[in-house]
């Protein structure tokens, strides 16, 4: 069910509607648009009599949601949520391309810093690495943990860029929320529904990988898991699912983002590293995703990819990745897109040689 406001609905009035909500034991999830505020009702066993709402002040209409991912669906809210971050321009959802890049995995602070001053300086605006890695193998590397936090922590502070890093677990999630801008929720945990939930009642973005052999129901109902514990910052990612194929280590789905665009208001960003598993693939596949409309890429990048500890063979290197950032920059107005260039990074760069990089 979906409470529609007036446009001209007062704060008291959608307020006054939310506690009518939850005095009937059902939850109340505002949600403005542009133009309204929409409250949608979860917590409700079956259908709810319309007439309980449309006599309270300021309700313009009522109307019942269909699909089972009702928060995470455009019937809910029609306008693209773009989530916002304070103290700089960088967002994820609307016109402006978000790019995401890093290493799989942060293997010291002399490693992460290298990395990040290149893809700074080429104009990424978030900063991706492994703390936790949850790897198929027990004796591969598990990622630095909490010391991996506080190296990019720094590089946030000297560089200016939003952090993106894997939460595994309950435990991993409370660490990760303290230290990055955004909790990441990987391929192997999209249905970790305890963890979905935990990170529901946190007030951190949350970027969502799909499964690896996930329906976008399946994806969207993920979605849905975080959203109905009243966090509303959800960012999906497509990173492959598993097929046949052996030509590449995944099966890059791009049908799924205009797919996702037309039944949720969510953002999606796109993986080609993970999504194809190997580096010569990386920029056809990242210049294919803002062809199609992705709000973004994550991609992997390392100075000395065969050197690294976790996922090498599709790391691009730096020059790759300015290369990348060139080419989709020139993609990114056919599909009304555009792409910021980060920040201005010569201070950051003159902070990290003044002494303050240890």
């Amino acid at each position: 069910m979906l409470v529609v406001m007036n446009a001209q609905a007062t704060q008291e009035q959608i307020q006054a509607v939310c506690n009518h909500i939850e005095q009937m034991g059902f939850r109340a999830h505002p949600l403005p648009g542009a133009q309204r505020t929409a409250i949608g009702i979860t917590g409700n066993p079956g259908e709810i009599d319309r007439g309980n709402f449309e006599d309270l002040a300021g309700v313009a209409d009522v109307i019942r949601v269909s699909k089972p991912y009702k928060l995470a669906s455009r019937d809910v809210k029609e306008e693209d949520t773009i989530i916002r971050f304070p103290g700089t321009d960088a967002t994820i959802g609307g016109r402006n391309l978000a790019i995401v890049a890093g290493p799989c995995s942060i293997e010291s602070r002399e490693q992460a810093f290298a990395i990040a001053e290149q893809v700074a300086a080429a104009g990424a605006q978030f900063f991706r690495g492994g703390a936790y890695k949850p790897r198929t193998s027990p004796y591969a590397f598990q990622g630095l943990g909490v010391e991996a936090l506080r190296i990019m922590a720094e590089i946030r502070d000297h560089f200016g860029l939003r952090i993106i890093t894997e939460a595994i677990d309950n435990e991993t999630l409370e660490l990760v929320a303290e230290w990055a801008d955004v909790i990441q929720i990987g391929a192997r945990n999209m249905q970790n529904f305890s963890l979905l939930k935990h990170a529901g009642r946190l007030r951190k973005p949350v970027l969502l990988k799909r499964g690896m052999s996930a329906t976008l129901d399946e994806f969207l109902m993920a979605a849905e898991y975080i959203m109905s514990e009243g966090n509303y910052e959800v960012i999906l990612c497509e990173r492959g699912v598993r097929t046949f194929a052996d030509h590449t280590r995944n099966t890059l789905d791009l049908s799924i983002v205009p797919s996702v665009q037309k039944l949720s208001h969510l953002p999606i960003l796109v993986d080609p590293s993970h999504g194809t598993g190997k580096r010569d693939k990386v920029l056809p596949m990242a210049r294919a995703a803002v062809a199609v409309g992705a709000h973004g890429v994550l991609v992997e990048v390392h100075h000395q990819p065969d050197k690294a500890l976790s996922d090498g063979a599709q790391s691009i290197y730096p020059a790759q990745f300015a290369e990348m950032m060139d080419e989709i920059e020139r993609i990114a107005p056919v599909v009304h897109r555009t792409l910021p260039r980060g920040i201005h990074v010569e201070t950051a760069v003159a902070g990290v040689h003044d002494g303050k990089r240890k």
